[in-house]
């Protein structure tokens, strides 16, 4: 049984403390939050250790490896312990928010082998993972386009918007990495385009946007447009395209159940999209947690790496700047 601590306890951090707990291949070893209570709370309902501080964690023998689900500021700095300290570690996105600190990172790191995956969840949903499967195995030829389209059920609240680091290094970085995890090929160009439509006053005083569409093209003129809101009043909406020389795959959403009314003023009227990211990809949190749990024992290279989490931020800020100049942006200007 591997072995693994949680850092952070906050919602998304309780889900994959939840999800240890119950994994048939691992053990929750404990977890810690600089907000005691609620480290406190998820270790009495689990049963768990709550340990003091996260070098109590990197010290203990008792922990094979770790999970980080705290603060971004925190996370390349949990990285590098780990590594110190020969723990296998899954750490939510993003790396960090600063393109140089996630490169110092990666120096002070380099050569290690020591498993290092990213928390960028949504490759392992079976649907996005079969766009992928499908052009792996030629069904719909050569790729041409890809089209992502994410929108939260709602805005997040204010104080979260204020330190996310933006839309594009928050949100849209899962859709970036599903870009290059769908078209297995990377991108030259960026061209970005924001808008403050849902709540004007609040993406005015952050510098940011609530509603973005990104054009991604490769080298070779393959296309793939994201189209981002934060505010979707239909649910939460995740559709995935991809269309080739052959043919199209698509991943589409997932409603609360598959039932389908009709009546005599109404066709076909289904149940409403799932409600957000922790009930919409379930069953990919805890892939995910197989995934790591299979390169922490094996010491295998993670599906996915540190470098994909680079990779998606130098995107994000190749868009930024696109925003900001108005401009197509080509990758070479960000690295």
């Amino acid at each position: 049984m591997l072995r693994i601590a949680v850092l952070g306890c906050g919602r998304i951090g309780r889900m994959h403390a939840e999800n240890i707990h119950a994994h048939p291949r691992a053990k929750l070893a404990g977890v810690f939050d600089v907000v005691h209570a609620a480290a406190s709370d998820v270790a009495d309902k689990l049963g768990v250790p709550r340990f003091a501080s996260a070098e109590e964690i990197f010290a203990s023998s008792a922990v094979d490896a770790v999970l980080i689900a705290t603060s971004t500021p925190t996370h390349a700095d949990f990285i590098e312990a780990a590594v110190a300290a020969a723990k296998p570690c899954l750490c939510e996105k993003p790396i960090d928010l600063s393109v140089d600190r996630v490169k110092a990172c990666a120096k002070a790191i380099a050569g290690t082998t020591v498993p290092i995956m990213l928390g960028f969840v949504r490759r392992f949903d079976t649907g996005h993972a079969g766009v992928r499967q499908a052009i792996e195995a030629g069904q719909i030829g050569e790729v041409h386009q890809v089209t992502i389209t994410s929108r939260d059920p709602d805005i997040a609240p204010d104080a979260y918007i204020e330190v996310s680091g933006g839309i594009f290094r928050d949100m849209t970085i899962h859709d970036f990495d599903m870009a290059r995890f769908v078209m297995g090929e990377e991108f030259e160009t960026v061209s970005a385009v924001g808008a403050r439509l849902v709540a004007p006053a609040l993406m005015r005083r952050c510098d940011d946007y609530d509603t973005v569409t990104v054009t991604l093209t490769t080298a070779s003129g393959k296309q793939c447009v994201i189209s981002n809101a934060r505010r979707a009043v239909y649910g939460y909406d995740q559709r995935v395209e991809a269309f080739g020389s052959q043919g199209m795959v698509i991943s589409e959403n997932h409603p609360a159940n598959n039932t389908r009314l009709y009546g005599a003023s109404f066709t076909d009227r289904k149940a409403p999209l799932m409600n957000f990211f922790i009930e919409r990809y379930a069953q990919a949190f805890a892939s995910e947690i197989d995934a790591f749990v299979d390169a922490a024992e094996k010491k295998l290279p993670p599906a996915v790496g540190f470098d994909d989490g680079l990779r998606a931020l130098l995107l994000a800020e190749a868009a930024i700047l696109s925003v900001r100049e108005g401009r197509p942006v080509n990758l070479s200007e960000v690295e």
